[in-house]
Order: C-alpha cells, then structure tokens, then sequence
C-alpha cells in the first residue's frame, strides 16, 4: 500500500506548499493574505506528519496526533487572527501591512 506514491513525491509537495505559504506571509500587504500564507505553512506540517506517520511508523498514531494538534492550533490561529485584523480595521479603516506601523490606534 505504501508503495502507491513515494515518501519523496509527498515531501516535494509538502515543500512546495510550504514555500508558496512562505512568499505568501512574507510577500503580501494585506493581512488576510499573510494570514492564509501561514494557514498553508501549517498545513504543510500536517502533510509532512502524516507522510512521515504512513511511510516510517504506521502502527503508532503518533503522526495523526500531530496532525490532529496542528488542526486545532490553526484553528485558534485564524481565530484570533481574524479578531485581530478586524480590531485592526477598526482603528485604522485598512487592513495593508504596510500602513499600520504604531501601536496606538
């Protein structure tokens, strides 16, 4: 079964993702967008867990309970994100990265 899609393909698209996730945080002005560049970053690392849990160790499900951490992590991330760039809205009427450089509203 394991057989069917090499460990190296599931990596190279792990990394793939990971590195469009990491242009998206780093290259975006709106903050939404920085926001779902992470959300793909976390979602890399579960790919990565899962591929790592199928392919070395399938009969612990040490590699499912990453994953399952890293769900509810980015859960709270978008979360509280998401509170944070409406607070953010509030006080400045923007959401562009670039323009909202102090910390008093």
């Amino acid at each position: 079964m394991t057989d069917a899609v090499p460990l190296s393909w599931v990596l190279g698209l792990s990394g793939a993702l990971f590195c469009i996730g990491l242009f998206a945080a780093l290259a975006r002005r709106n903050l939404v967008g920085v926001l779902m560049g992470v959300e793909l970053m976390l979602n890399a690392a579960i790919i990565n867990m899962v591929a790592f849990w199928r392919y070395l160790e399938p009969r612990f499900i040490t590699g499912q309970n990453f994953a399952i951490f890293i769900i509810a992590v980015a859960a709270a991330e978008a979360a509280v994100g998401l509170a944070m760039i409406i607070a953010i809205y509030r006080n400045w009427q923007t959401v562009k990265a670039d323009e909202v450089d102090s910390l008093k509203g």
